[in-house]
């Protein structure tokens, strides 16, 4: 049964830039030897991700890259922005508004600390429950 994991963003670092919960999350998978897929809002969000990801921490290296070269299914961890048609994994990281509707075993939702933009993440768990995905939560 697939799992889907809500982080609640809480800590002030991540209230300040959330992306670095999105980075957090992509090195755990990456110690773990998990491929993992990041489902960006936009392009401008799978771009930031990029960039993000090479400076957030000079003692982390997390193979990376935004979908669309040859060697996507090579790559540890894939950023795709909409409209890029990617394979599925094992671990997809949802910064989507609309729920994750690809096969995965594990979704981790990032939920930002405004209140008004968490109205979305509700919809998104109860679709998720309808699903039969067994729901965990988690205050970051």
């Amino acid at each position: 049964m697939p799992q889907a994991d809500f982080y609640l963003i809480d800590k002030p670092r991540f209230r300040e830039q959330p992306l670095l919960l999105v980075c957090e999350l992509a090195r755990r998978a990456y110690d773990k030897r998990q491929p993992t897929l990041i489902l960006a809002r936009d392009f401008s969000q799978a771009e930031a991700l990029d960039e993000l990801l090479w400076s957030f921490d000079e003692d982390a290296f997390i193979p990376h890259q935004i979908a669309g070269d040859d060697d996507d299914a090579d790559t540890a961890v894939l950023i795709a922005p909409p409209g890029l048609d990617t394979p599925d994994r094992a671990l997809i990281i949802n910064l989507r508004d609309e729920p994750c509707a690809r096969n995965c075993e594990r979704l981790l939702e990032v939920v930002p600390a405004d209140a008004d933009a968490r109205s979305g993440s509700r919809e998104r768990w109860r679709a998720y429950q309808q699903r039969g995905y067994t729901l965990a939560k988690h205050d970051m």
